[in-house]
């Protein structure tokens, strides 16, 4: 039976993914009363449905470590906390290198995730090949090696935290569009949805995709761009070994990992036009058949079993916006995470719990602010997929 939409609630989430669920789940947890989630379709069918399910810590910026680093912690025990198999498995991420500007790009920020606690490495090419032995190595200089990273069920994750979160009180109500927010005296009053009014005084914004235009009218800027990507499913290949690592072609961003008997493949595709476009097309295939036939010839003879198209949420820098709004009260938010979000999950969702609380999180996030573009402070990354 379908949650009815409760007259007022302390908090209104906005948005069903991995992020929203999450933030519902570490504030239950904490004892906040009276949390409510607010989804406009299903639980994780917007992009984190879509997602290709990678987890890593491996990233440039010691932010992005740390975030994912603590989100690796949380999915590692998440069979117990908050209850929930979501067929992790830890084969690592392999990026494939192929410049003396690359390896040094990866040897920098292998020392900053080693700094932290991550046992990634650089390799030679034999042993790159080795890990995923559908690799060609010509043109190839080495790459870098991640161990504790890996893949696991977007939505299994999902479920875990939203079945926990309504055992431990929220509400989680889906079929209900949020068509905009109170406001006066720059507090927030009111959320209006497509299913009536709920009173509020905090609204956190999860919208992935769509936050942009659900926080413009209050007067706060999240520069969310939508962009589609898309992924395809092989059929069975023959001898695939188990342990086979997330491995990326750093220089084309063409990436697979073991999806049953097959592989799950994507790409990125600079010639697609932002909006929130979800048909699959054709149109990019022939640069991901020319990064197969150059990276990984053999499956060129592997047939395709299916597919999908989802959302990236795109910021200017491509980092996440993590913080509260100034203008007004009270207006939290975490979105625009540029493909990242599922596998920071876990770790934002203890960060709004904190930001909401007034706790110091485990870790600064200001640095994030979506203030940060009023001054051209963007931040650099440069492990993005």
């Amino acid at each position: 039976m379908a949650a009815a939409l409760p007259d007022a609630a302390d908090v209104v989430i906005v948005g069903g993914g991995v992020m929203g669920a999450s933030i519902a789940f570490h504030l239950a947890e904490a004892g906040v009363e009276r949390v409510l989630l607010l989804e406009r379709n299903q639980l994780g069918s917007g992009s984190t449905s879509k997602a290709a399910g990678g987890v890593r810590a491996n990233f440039s910026d010691e932010l992005n470590i740390a975030l994912g680093a603590r989100s690796l912690e949380a999915f590692a025990r998440f069979g117990e906390r908050p209850g929930q198999e979501i067929d992790l498995h830890r084969v690592g991420y392999l990026f494939l290198l192929e410049t003396g500007d690359q390896l040094e790009l990866f040897r920098e920020s292998t020392r900053l995730q080693n700094a932290a606690g991550q046992p990634t490495r650089m390799i030679d090419v034999d042993e790159a090949v080795r890990l995923a032995p559908i690799v060609a190595p010509d043109g190839l200089a080495g790459a870098c090696f991640s161990p504790a990273d890996g893949h696991c069920t977007p939505e299994s994750v999902v479920l875990g935290y939203a079945t926990a979160a309504r055992r431990l009180g929220a509400t989680l109500v889906t079929g209900c569009e949020v068509l905009g927010i109170e406001a006066d005296d720059n507090s927030i009053r009111a959320v209006r949805t497509s299913r009536g009014d709920v009173r509020t005084r905090t609204v956190i914004c999860a919208a992935g995709a769509w936050s942009a235009e659900l926080a413009a009218p209050l007067g706060v800027d999240l520069p969310v761009t939508p962009l589609r990507r898309q992924i395809v499913v092989t059929e069975a290949i023959p001898d695939l070994p188990q342990s086979m690592p997330m491995t990326i072609d750093f220089s084309s961003t063409f990436y697979f990992h073991r999806e049953g008997p097959g592989l799950l493949v994507g790409m990125s595709d600079p010639d697609e036009e932002p909006g929130f476009r979800l048909d699959r097309t054709e149109t990019w295939l022939p640069r991901l058949t020319a990064a197969m036939e150059r990276r990984a010839p053999s499956l060129l003879d592997v047939g395709l079993t299916g597919g999908w198209a989802g959302l990236y949420e795109v910021t200017p820098d491509h980092n996440a916006l993590i913080g509260e709004a100034d203008g007004v009260s009270r207006f939290l938010y975490a979105t625009g995470f540029s493909g990242h979000g599922f596998l920071q999950g876990p770790a934002v969702g203890e960060i709004i719990r904190d930001l909401y609380l007034g706790r110091e999180p485990f870790v600064d996030v200001s640095p994030l602010d979506a203030r940060r573009f009023r001054y051209d402070g963007r931040r650099s990354e440069w492990n993005v997929v």
